[in-house]
């Protein structure tokens, strides 16, 4: 999934003249806490709430503040993996899309996003998910597959991670169609692969629904 798929037209931006109280009133109303300014077509960054707030002023025009993530935007074709990038990088709940010319076209929320991820058939397909750790130099997913492959299974999804407490490890996590995933395992045991994680989906609609709502709660959207 891309970003043109995910931009947001809801959202509307600030312009320099609008004031914080318009901004704040916008976010109320959005149940946002940021806000895009966008000048003829331009996106000059982002507006948030804690900034007006600590000006004590809510008078001031949007250009009176101290825009943040000037530089959180992505293009059409962005992949969706890339979008949390840049928010992840910039510490934003929502960047900007825009186009080949660099008009703006809209926002994508982080929420949108995960919202979007959930709804892949890596994570839907009902299975089981295991964790490795290895060194990197160790890592290859092709051999992995084919570890996987040999066992009549397929992997849905895979993520790769830094193993924090130990920089000269990584973590790999495999969405599995599988909810039994021993046999899986033995063979990675068999081949020397380190299992630290083993998650079996219960195929329970509710459970997923909690999970996703816990999810949400983490990233405080």
């Amino acid at each position: 999934m891309i970003a043109s798929e995910l931009t947001n037209q809801m959202i509307p931006p600030l312009k320099p003249t609008d004031t914080g109280a318009k901004a704040l009133d916008w976010m109320e109303e959005l149940r946002t806490s940021e806000l895009p300014v966008v000048q003829d077509g331009t996106f000059l960054g982002l507006l948030s709430e804690d900034i007006i707030l600590e000006s004590n002023r809510t008078d001031l025009p949007v250009l009176g503040y101290a825009l943040i993530a000037v530089h959180s935007f992505v293009y059409l074709n962005t992949h969706y993996y890339d979008i949390l990038k840049v928010a992840a990088d910039h510490h934003v709940r929502m960047v900007a899309v825009l186009d080949e010319a660099q008009v703006y076209q809209g926002v994508i929320t982080v929420q949108d996003t995960v919202t979007a991820f959930a709804q892949t058939m890596a994570v839907q397909s009902q299975g089981g998910i295991l964790v490795l750790s290895m060194p990197f130099i160790d890592y290859s997913l092709a051999t992995i597959s084919r570890l996987v492959e040999e066992n009549n299974a397929k992997i849905l999804s895979s993520c790769v991670t830094e193993d924090l407490m130990d920089a000269s490890l990584i973590k790999l996590t495999l969405k599995i169609n599988q909810t039994d995933l021993s046999r899986i395992i033995a063979t990675f045991e068999r081949f020397d692969y380190r299992v630290i994680g083993r998650f079996q989906d219960s195929g329970n609609d509710d459970l997923r629904e909690d999970r996703y709502g816990l999810l949400m709660k983490y990233l405080n959207i």
